[in-house]
């Protein structure tokens, strides 16, 4: 890989500010209602300090829904319930505004970006500033072939780096990060089982959409078959990528580690973005520190991501259509948080 060393991450990723965590939770000790009365609120709150880096935690205002999509050909092995191709038509329903993710953002005031990594389709079916990412016409069949060239692993991990860039330049307070993709859960659950050394069956889950007993099983063989081809390269996480993940979940881990090196503040949504930052964890252990896991999907591959990471969802409500969805639903709670460490007065 051509100039792309991930090492460097492990450097540039530094801890939320512990002082500063400090001195919000003393500065909470002087407000009411008492500490430990708003249960994890204060827990929100003194983090979103320390990763604001003021004791005074500011509004969270702005912010942005980043939502990176692809297709997987491991679909046409019936793993998912959408069928192989279908990433384009939860695009278009995302950009018309008739998501389950779209509702929610524009209810709570969030720019939803939409990014084409391997959507299958002809570009001209998307708007320019959706494709003009796109690294291929669908990621390769995971359970035969490597998912990505690692030339195109690395172009969608700088990719994910450059927006994170991007959202950082703009003052993005903090970022909710989803996919659209079909078979996405597929290769999520591949690396998940790869990189916690589990075996397939403990880690296939039934997709945002669910999926019968008679698909529930050609997933878990194609990730067992998946998993035979992601061991060799485990001590190579781009390599992971490229040969288990897709342009979606590569640029997605990009993004987390950019984004952790600018100091900027995300919310994980599913079992898609929960599996990028376990392999983000791998690249650099400190960056898990910057983002919140926003529900438990029932996921069992998102379960134990998220264990590895020690990231406990702020809500479990069943949710699992995915889109970022879930991780909407806990963002006011986030906001509510950031907003009564602000205005809550100190006794005197």
């Amino acid at each position: 890989m051509s100039g792309l060393n991930l090492d460097d991450f492990a450097t540039l990723i530094e801890r939320p500010d512990p002082a500063v965590r400090r001195d919000a939770e003393a500065r909470r000790a002087r407000q009411g209602p008492p500490p430990g009365a708003l249960g994890r609120l204060d827990e929100l709150a003194e983090w979103l300090a320390a990763a604001q880096g003021s004791a005074s935690v500011r509004p969270v205002e702005r912010v942005t829904a980043l939502v990176f999509a692809g297709d997987h050909k491991v679909a046409e092995l019936g793993v998912s319930a959408g069928p192989q191709g279908g990433a384009v038509e939860l695009v278009k329903a995302a950009l018309a505004g008739e998501s389950a993710a779209a509702v929610l953002a524009r209810r709570a005031g969030v720019r939803l970006r939409v990014v084409d990594m391997a959507v299958d389709c002809d570009p001209a079916e998307l708007p320019e500033e959706v494709t003009r990412y796109r690294v291929r016409r669908g990621s390769g069949r995971i359970d035969i072939e490597d998912a990505l060239t690692a030339e195109e692993a690395e172009t969608a991990f700088r990719t994910g780096t450059a927006l994170a860039d991007e959202e950082a330049d703009a003052g993005t307070d903090l970022v909710v990060l989803g996919d659209l993709s079909v078979g996405g859960t597929t290769a999520a659950g591949t690396l998940i089982g790869a990189l916690c050394g589990t075996d397939a069956s403990v880690v296939t889950g039934r997709g945002g959409a669910g999926i019968d007993d008679l698909a529930w099983m050609s997933k878990c063989a194609a990730i067992r078959d998946a998993l035979r081809r992601a061991r060799p390269v485990l001590g190579d996480q781009l390599a992971l990528l490229a040969a288990s993940g897709g342009a979606d979940l590569a640029a997605a881990t990009g993004f987390l580690l950019q984004s952790a090196v600018r100091r900027t503040p995300v919310i994980l949504d599913g079992v898609v973005s929960a599996a990028c930052g376990l392999v983000a964890q791998r690249v650099a252990f400190r960056a898990p520190d910057w983002w919140l896991a926003g529900h438990a999907s029932g996921d069992p591959a998102q379960a134990k991501a998220l264990d590895r990471m020690a990231l406990n969802p702020l809500l479990d409500h069943g949710v699992t259509v995915g889109e970022g969805t879930g991780a909407l639903l806990a963002l006011p709670m986030v906001q509510a948080a950031a907003a009564l460490a602000a205005e809550l007065p100190e006794r005197a």
